[in-house]
């Protein structure tokens, strides 16, 4: 066996030095001798680990390196997840993120994509795609079934296996990024300059915050149902790019199709799917909860007087698509999230209350010195029997 840890003489065969660790299997440590077949496990205590979301803003400060007290921080969760204690997985959102980053100051996005990786021990989220998708399907489900519109979140949804388990001494990185970086930099600049050319309109409504919850949610139903239909539209045309180069989005549909008994006709089936995206199930979804309100939030504050020039408000904003598909997308999922300062006063707004809905802490620059006694009252917790098992496993 390949030996990792090496403890001492085997048991079985006596031979000096050769008998240790040989891995981690998630609620064991496998021991094994080099030179012989003897071998045992040692079991270890069930954990359950703290959740941490830590925003793409994080990552690349800690990265570069300017401000301690992000490399600190780093450093300190890094330490608490080596504990055993808390998981940091990473998303496709960082990906899309890093890979868009140009460099700075010698170093490129290659080194930043393998430290949040490192930092995140090879944890995954699902991709953010597949998040939405699941909660819009499960919550069909509900809808056809008749059952209760609050929306019952599971972890598998968001997150790759099962992160509550001791982590082995080896990860592996078979990702590779394939999509369209000048693409995804073009459609997000494209995205922005649309987000602050609505905002004269913004200022002359007269709206509650509700009512502008409302149209958000409708539009994104409907953003669903038109995406599936121009696909269709552009199958039916002869269009086989239609296959590789629609948004994704446009399976949601197709894949509600599924939930439906095979022998409903094309036109019912067209209404029930209607009827779900004007439902208060889809409103509950927590994509869309969350989404509709960051949205309506930012109208709310263009309408008191928040980003008034045109040029600064592209730049200040440049990153706020991706900011609320961070949040919107794995904070439900979440024991703690850091992010930057600007949106935790976002979500902090009583008519968002991400804290409070989801039961996630945020934390951000603003305060700071919480996130270190967050982070401390984990360890200072453990366990004896916790404690043993790190002893066992990383010797």
């Amino acid at each position: 066996m390949l030996v990792t840890h090496i403890l001492g003489d085997c048991p079985g065969c006596g031979g000096k030095n050769r008998f240790g660790n040989v891995s981690v299997k998630g609620d064991h440590v496998l021991r094994g001798c080099m030179s012989c077949k003897y071998s045992t496990t040692v079991w270890l205590p069930e954990i359950r680990k703290k959740i941490v979301y830590l925003d793409q803003f994080f990552f690349s400060s800690a990265f570069r390196g300017g401000e301690q007290r992000f490399v600190d921080a780093a450093q300190r969760i890094r330490h608490v997840s080596d504990l055993q204690l808390l998981v940091i997985p990473f998303s496709s959102i960082h990906e899309d993120e890093t890979h868009q980053w140009r460099g700075f100051g010698g170093k490129n996005k290659e080194a930043l994509m393998e430290f949040i990786k490192a930092t995140s021990g090879g944890h995954e989220f699902e991709p953010a795609y597949e998040v939405e998708r699941a909660q819009i399907i499960r919550a069909f489900e509900a809808f056809l079934a008749g059952s209760s519109a609050e929306f019952e979140l599971k972890e598998s949804d968001a997150i790759k296996g099962n992160v509550h388990e001791w982590d082995d001494y080896f990860r592996i990185d078979v990702g590779v990024y394939f999509k369209d970086i000048e693409l995804i930099r073009a459609l997000k600049h494209q995205s922005v300059e649309n987000l602050v050319g609505i905002f004269d309109r913004w200022r002359q409504s007269t709206n509650t915050f509700e009512q502008d919850v409302a149209l958000e949610i409708r539009a994104a139903g409907k953003n669903y149902i038109d995406s599936y239909l121009e696909f269709v539209a552009r199958i039916a045309r002869g269009d086989s790019a239609a296959l590789f180069n629609s948004p994704i989005m446009s399976n949601v549909v197709e894949s509600m199709l599924h939930c439906l008994p095979k022998e409903m006709p094309p036109e019912e089936s067209s209404q029930v799917i209607t009827r779900f995206f004007v439902s208060d199930h889809f409103a509950q979804i927590p994509y869309q909860w969350l989404s509709a309100r960051m949205f309506a939030k930012l109208n709310d504050m263009i309408r008191h007087g928040a980003f008034n020039d045109r040029e600064s408000a592209q730049q200040r904003l440049s990153g706020f698509y991706y900011d609320v598909k961070h949040v919107a997308t794995y904070a439900p999922y979440c024991d703690a999230f850091v992010m930057d300062k600007p949106m935790a006063a976002l979500v902090a707004d009583p008519r968002v209350a991400l804290g409070d809905r989801y039961s996630v802490k945020v934390f951000s620059l603003n305060n700071w010195d919480e996130l270190f006694t967050w982070l401390d009252a984990f360890e200072t917790g453990m366990t004896a029997e916790h404690k043993a098992g790190l002893s066992a496993a990383y010797p």
